[in-house]
């Protein structure tokens, strides 16, 4: 039999003294770099850590769904929408009935008799008798000469103008302010052919012309008058114009 001494006896050695041993050495490795170059070691420290830091992103938060929407209740009590207001439709008012103008009665019919008054069918004494009568402008004859006054001709000029340089004076502004203007007067021509109730018609020219027109044309001019039926003289109104060409 063969004996083994003590120092042929191997052992193994236990993993937790080896990673000890390492962990030992490390850590004074570390404390001697740390020592001796400090930049270095600060910078290494630094890149280490940046490679193990991790960034954690914490979850989002689910937001909760918001809540359905209550749809509010009518307040019972409060007051409703306005209605439209009310617009009267328009009418129109019928028309007034047209009234019809009643004729008057008819006048009783005439018939013979023995009266003398005025409107006897046949003859009588009044004026204006159907038939015959003494009367003035009876409807038939009679022995009067009618109205007499009722102008058949006209008159006119028989003599005598005006001159509108010589029996005018100058108006204010010189005789050329009226030329191409006229003054328009109306009167009544007289059997004996003379103007009378003169009246200014229409005026261009300025008051003081205007003014002298009337005097002038009675003064001035003669007229043949105006003549009736039987050719005798009456009165009958009549217009003159003066014109103002130039003088």
């Amino acid at each position: 039999m063969r004996n083994r001494g003590f120092s042929q006896v191997s052992r193994r050695p236990r993993p937790a003294l080896i990673v000890a041993i390492v962990l030992g050495h490390v850590v004074g490795l570390y404390f001697l770099a740390r020592a001796l170059v400090p930049d270095v070691t600060g910078a290494v420290e630094r890149d280490v850590l940046a490679a193990l830091t991790v960034t954690v992103t914490a979850p989002e938060e689910e937001l909760p769904p918001p809540p359905p929407e209550v749809e509010p209740e009518p307040d019972e009590g409060a007051q409703g929408d306005p209605g439209k207001e009310a617009v009267p439709e328009p009418r129109k008012e019928p028309d007034p009935p047209i009234k019809l103008k009643k004729d008057k009665p008819a006048p009783r019919a005439t018939s013979t008799g023995t009266a003398k008054s005025s409107g006897a069918k046949d003859t009588g004494e009044g004026t204006g008798a159907a038939g015959t009568g003494e009367g003035t402008g009876s409807g038939n004859g009679g022995s009067g000469r009618g109205n007499d006054r009722i102008a058949v001709t006209k008159p006119s000029v028989r003599s005598g103008e005006l001159n509108t340089a010589r029996d005018f004076p100058v108006p204010e502004g010189g005789r050329s302010t009226r030329f191409g203007k006229s003054v328009t007067v109306h009167f009544t021509v007289m059997p004996d052919g003379t103007a009378s109730r003169c009246l200014v018609a229409s005026s261009g020219v300025d008051s003081m012309t205007t003014g002298l027109v009337c005097g002038l044309v009675q003064q001035k001019i003669r007229f043949n008058p105006a003549t009736n039926a039987s050719g005798q003289p009456v009165e009958a109104r009549y217009g003159y114009k003066v014109d103002f060409i130039g003088g």
